[in-house]
């Protein structure tokens, strides 16, 4: 919330010297000196008040009247109407408060509750501090000059006396004003944690797959302020990672930062027990965007879901963008978008299958040396992203093109697949995958359970 911010440095005034204006130790020294040396007088003084409040009581209805104009006179039409409907009502309450403090300060502090009350009132109405706080110095501006203009009505003589009396009636006004502002400033903080939380449920069940619910969606759409229908993505980070400098939205108490809102997408982002996620308005930008936006801060692998058209469907984004992370391996920080690695994302998918094809496929390399087994597979895998120019791959691997292609001769001896035939091409590059993001050798893995 916005309200309030400009009142943040009166607010603090006001609400410091609370407990200090309380005690009579902390009262300034001049003032203390005053009241030692002619205390009979100070009670004169009080007396004089006093009798001006009585006489204004009955005024009461028109003071209210007179204080919500001034009020209402410096609101630009800002004001909502629930504000304007009960203003009149607050204004009486708190000024019938005040005149029961000066006339009976005996039974406590009914004006300091009053003031709390209307602080945590205001704050849920939204109300921006400064204007509580303006409307204190007013209510203390109507109320001194009616008391200066009925004692010189009735009794000029001692409209004198009233001027040692002004610092103390600011004083109240301003204890008033300090108890208002802080239960304000504790509300607006409730509010902001239980709005904070209510985003993350909402983000959370989004993630879990709960957009079917219509309900859910029609109460993101307005909390989230996002359309039910829309382009959407999710991006997710690896736990074991982080974002390095950059953007707003904290994490790590503030040692990391994630991206913030960029380039026409938004980002809201959820900390999660394996991966921290990211919900993702894209409005007009594509993937590649939102990878290059992601890209400056990210040192861990990512995954990125496809782009989906509905809140309802970011359960399934999230399942994808965790596949897209799961093909991510090694060191460095890899951005993943799932549609660019969808071979390794279906061997992730069905990891029982994925063993299987490992076995059938690879598994006659299981009688190899372990060592010459690794070679072999290592010079397959690196064939392959030289998209198969044995050339290429001696050059990566620090050896003869001709040792590459008696290598992959005897990759078609073991496994009985000829990497000229497309099928078994496919198949050979699938297990391959399967060995790479599933772990276990071909060998190991046969006697794995299940």
């Amino acid at each position: 919330m916005t309200a309030g911010r400009s009142g943040t440095t009166e607010r603090a005034d006001a609400g410091g010297g609370e407990s200090l204006r309380r005690d009579p130790a902390h009262t300034g020294p001049a003032r203390r000196d005053a009241l030692h040396r002619d205390p009979g007088r100070a009670d004169d003084d009080r007396a004089i008040l006093r009798k001006a409040v009585l006489r204004l009581t009955d005024r009461l209805p028109d003071l209210a009247d007179r204080l919500a104009a001034e009020i209402l006179a410096g609101d630009d039409g800002d004001r909502s109407e629930q504000l304007r409907g009960d203003l009149w009502e607050v204004c009486r309450t708190g000024l019938g408060h005040g005149f029961e403090a000066i006339l009976d300060p005996g039974r406590g502090r009914a004006d300091l509750d009053w003031a709390r009350r209307l602080g945590r009132r205001r704050a849920h109405q939204g109300q921006p501090l400064d204007q509580l706080l303006r409307s204190y110095r007013l209510a203390g501006r109507v109320f001194w000059e009616a008391v200066v203009e009925v004692v010189g009505r009735h009794d000029p003589g001692n409209v004198p006396a009233l001027v040692r009396q002004a610092t103390r009636t600011w004083d109240t006004i301003d204890e008033q004003s300090g108890a208002a502002a802080a239960a304000y400033h504790q509300t607006e903080l409730s509010l902001a944690r239980r709005s904070e939380e209510r985003v993350q449920a909402i983000v959370d069940a989004l993630l879990d797959g709960q957009g079917a619910d219509g309900g859910l969606l029609a109460t993101a759409a307005s909390v989230l302020g996002l359309p039910a229908a829309g382009r959407y993505a999710v991006v997710m980070l690896g736990a074991e990672g982080g974002f390095a400098g950059g953007f707003a939205g904290e994490f790590s108490g503030g040692r990391d930062r994630r991206p913030g809102d960029i380039g026409g997408m938004r980002f809201i982002w959820r900390l999660r027990t394996d991966a921290q996620v990211a919900l993702v308005a894209l409005g007009g930008a594509e993937l590649d965007d939102l990878v290059d936006a992601v890209r400056p801060y990210a040192h861990a692998h990512a995954g990125v879901s496809p782009v989906v058209y509905s809140l309802a469907e970011l359960g399934g984004a999230r399942w994808l963008a965790e596949l897209a992370l799961r093909t991510c391996r090694g060191p460095g920080s890899q951005i993943a978008r799932l549609d660019r690695r969808l071979p390794d994302a279906l061997v992730l998918s069905q990891p029982r299958l994925a063993g299987r094809l490992g076995d059938v496929a690879l598994g006659g390399l299981s009688g190899v040396d372990p060592a010459f087994r690794d070679v072999l597979l290592a010079t397959l895998t690196t064939w392959l992203d030289c998209d198969g120019s044995a050339a290429r791959a001696a050059d990566r691997l620090f050896c003869h093109r001709n040792t590459v292609l008696n290598r992959l001769r005897k990759v078609e001896q073991l496994t009985g697949r000829t990497l000229a035939h497309p099928r078994d091409l496919v198949e050979i590059a699938l297990a391959l995958s399967a060995v790479r993001l599933h772990g276990p050798a071909p060998d190991e893995r046969r006697d794995a359970p299940g």
